[in-house]
């Protein structure tokens, strides 16, 4: 199985180790690939808008498709980010700002309706939900049907600081969704991704996108007609 990981920091903290207690659960022969944040993209968007027209006039384009190619080659994805003022860290933030014209209301691409994804959060004691969702929103409307989301307050500052106990419990929690991802089943549209594509589908065929570069998008992939990405061969 391919699987591409996404670290919201450049350290190898706990949220990185709880992305690599799962990886290494995960039974098989896995490939992986890794980047980290801001180490791998150090740029925040800047709302020019150039990405609208063409992927390629994103001043950042270079450092951003490195990691879309390697999250479109993979067949799991996974974010890793610690819980910053209850939401994910600002590199991770960026990523998702970035790459925005993925979501379904511009041009998704064909290959996340046929992903995984896991998002993981560790923080020092405040609730990860904040970080997990911010994620996970971006990954539903990016046409990933399977996402599965985990967190844990670690109550300490680093990997080294944290209680046996604790570690002990992430271990077993990531062991258990290791299990899962291992079976590498095909995962399945959901109706709520199904829905949100055919209301997106009706915007195109409306006119009512940002750029007609959106429309012919969609029309290539036959979309505005009975394609569907998730029943791709």
């Amino acid at each position: 199985m391919k699987i591409t990981i996404i670290h919201g920091q450049n350290h190898n903290g706990s949220s990185y180790q709880m992305g690599r207690l799962l990886v290494d659960q995960i039974s098989g022969e896995n490939e992986i690939t890794e980047f980290f944040l801001p180490r791998d993209l150090n740029h925040f968007c800047l709302g020019c808008y150039r990405c609208i027209e063409n992927d390629a006039d994103c001043p950042w384009h270079e450092q951003k498709q490195a990691i879309v190619d390697a999250m479109e080659a993979a067949n799991l994805l996974i974010f890793t980010t610690p819980t910053y003022c209850m939401a994910p860290s600002a590199p991770m933030k960026s990523l998702l700002d970035l790459t925005f014209t993925m979501w379904m209301a511009h041009r998704p691409r064909a290959s996340m309706f046929l992903k995984k994804a896991v998002v993981l959060s560790t923080s020092a004691g405040s609730s990860t939900a904040g970080a997990t969702k911010g994620i996970s929103k971006s990954l539903f409307f990016w046409g990933v049907p399977k996402i599965y989301r985990y967190g844990a307050s670690v109550q300490a500052m680093n990997w080294e600081g944290v209680k046996p106990k604790v570690k002990n419990k992430i271990t077993k929690d990531t062991g258990r969704l290791a299990k899962k991802l291992s079976k590498n089943t095909p995962p399945r549209a959901g109706i709520k991704t199904r829905f949100m594509f055919a209301v997106m589908a009706a915007m195109q065929k409306a006119n009512l996108s940002a750029s007609p570069v959106e429309k012919q998008h969609w029309q290539a992939q036959g979309w505005l007609d009975k394609a569907r990405p998730w029943k791709r061969a």
